[in-house]
């Protein structure tokens, strides 16, 4: 039985190749059955998750999707919300085992061992404003509004060498302080089940939680020698931890008054450290740069830090460091830059597939089943964009994917119609083929050209 063509229907042969081509180069089945999915009861796991993953393709939530049908579907609501809640299965493995397959086998090897490949690390909102009983719902603050929202921090860890972008690992965050939270966590759950787990790692600090993605991650072979994240991040015993797990550092740094730099063995911050280094004159991109020791627990390592100039504010100034000082100022910024791949990652999760918004599950085990199923649409995105070496966003592709459903819908519909007129000429008009045939030709002809080139009206010549 085919999942993809009893939703999609049998013309929509691209889509449905792309899919089932994807489930089976990449075992799909095999690494759900290690990252302990296993039925329950009912229908297969693997075309539940299937379902799932294409279901944004059709342009509807599973709500509309059900009414549409009307009863003919193969899956009943319950299978779905069953699947969905489950707190057994590992989807924060089955993310990075999937990850690690399509960076080796077909990422990697596209690469030239020149490039430098990169961790990131970042944080976005995932709002879910108008809910009031969601498990471990807390009141979050909102970095591009400056507001608290009623939600969630997604931390994503992420990997890209310039040019593609795929998530590995994530957290969803509630608010580690018991006062922003707005509802308790389930405890009736399992103390020895993922979902436990998952809940309990939800209330940790972000920079915890941070180093603990890394730490699962570079247990897998991960091509990846630099680990980029904003100033959220960048404090001294937070560039040791990651230091000592095998990674450099290059990130953006606050001017932070009480955070001190080692400057020919006298400690300073930032600000008075850029005041007494000499700068480029005139309209220099990067000012200066400087060699400086961070300190934490008594130890201390040497890092660059490189400033460069405020785009929004000229008279303003940025600093990246980097812990890797055998790279040039150019170079550090270069490699910083591509901190904006899990930026524009987040835009696309939101505006196109449906992140925090095609469910409304009240479980945090459905938000956690449900940001997974989006990332996993990402990577399928992201490799079909890498494979045909196109150049088009991965939101245009996505439309690409949905507009041919919409063209077949139509064309479906404009089918239809022509189908009954010729029946109703038949029996009504009393018209023979031949001249019913030169009636619809003629106006068929008399119609807007893209709809003539739908090639779907054969059967007015038969």
């Amino acid at each position: 039985m085919n999942i993809i063509t009893k939703i999609l229907g049998n013309d929509n042969k691209k889509l449905n190749y792309s899919v089932t081509n994807f489930f089976k180069e990449y075992n799909i089945s095999s690494i759900m059955k290690e990252s302990n999915f296993y039925k329950e009861k009912g229908k297969c796991n693997v075309l539940i998750f299937k379902f799932l993953l294409i279901l944004v393709f059709t342009g509807k939530n599973f709500y509309r999707f059900l009414e549409t049908e009307k009863g003919e579907f193969i899956f009943a609501k319950d299978t779905i919300y069953r699947f969905l809640n489950s707190i057994h299965y590992n989807w924060s493995k089955f993310i990075l085992i999937l990850a690690e397959k399509i960076i080796n086998n077909k990422f990697s090897p596209l690469t030239s061992s020149d490039r430098k490949n990169v961790l990131i690390v970042d944080d976005s909102t995932y709002s879910r404003n108008r809910s009031k009983e969601v498990e471990l719902l807390s009141w979050v603050r909102d970095h591009t509004t400056g507001m608290f929202v009623k939600g969630y921090k997604l931390l994503t860890l992420g990997w890209s060498d310039g040019n593609s972008f795929l998530p590995l690992m994530f957290r969803l965050l509630s608010s580690s302080d018991s006062k922003n939270r707005l509802c308790p966590q389930n405890k009736n759950i399992d103390k020895r089940s993922v979902g436990f787990k998952n809940r309990k790692s939800a209330l940790t600090k972000k920079t915890d939680a941070m180093l603990t993605l890394l730490e699962e991650a570079s247990k897998y072979q991960i091509p990846a020698k630099y680990v980029l994240f904003d100033s959220w991040f960048t404090f001294p015993k937070i560039i040791h931890q990651v230091k000592e797990l095998g990674y450099e550092v290059i990130a953006m740094v606050k001017k932070m008054p009480k955070v001190f730099y080692e400057y020919y063995g006298e400690k300073i911050n930032l600000e008075k450290l850029y005041s007494r280094l000499s700068k480029k004159r005139g309209k220099a991109k990067i000012l200066t740069s400087v060699t400086v020791l961070v300190e934490s627990k008594g130890k201390k390592i040497p890092i660059k830090i490189v400033f460069v100039r405020n785009k929004s504010k000229k008279r303003d100034w940025l600093a990246i460091i980097s812990t890797d000082r055998s790279l040039s100022e150019e170079e550090i910024v270069r490699i910083y830059g591509k901190r904006w791949d899990i930026e524009c990652f987040f835009k696309i999760c939101k505006s196109y597939l449906k992140l925090s918004k095609e469910f409304q599950g009240r479980s945090y085990d459905s938000m956690v089943a449900h940001t997974a199923i989006v990332f996993v649409r990402y990577m399928m995105l992201s490799l079909e964009s890498r494979k045909n070496r196109d150049l088009r966003s991965i939101g245009v592709l996505f439309y690409k994917h949905c507009d041919e459903l919409q063209d077949l819908k139509f064309t479906e519909a404009i089918s239809i119609l022509f189908a009954i007129l010729k029946e109703v000429m038949l029996e009504k008009l009393m018209l023979t083929k031949k001249e019913i045939n030169g009636f619809l030709n003629f106006f068929l002809q008399s119609l807007p050209r893209y709809i003539r080139d739908l090639n779907t009206f054969s059967y007015c010549e038969s």
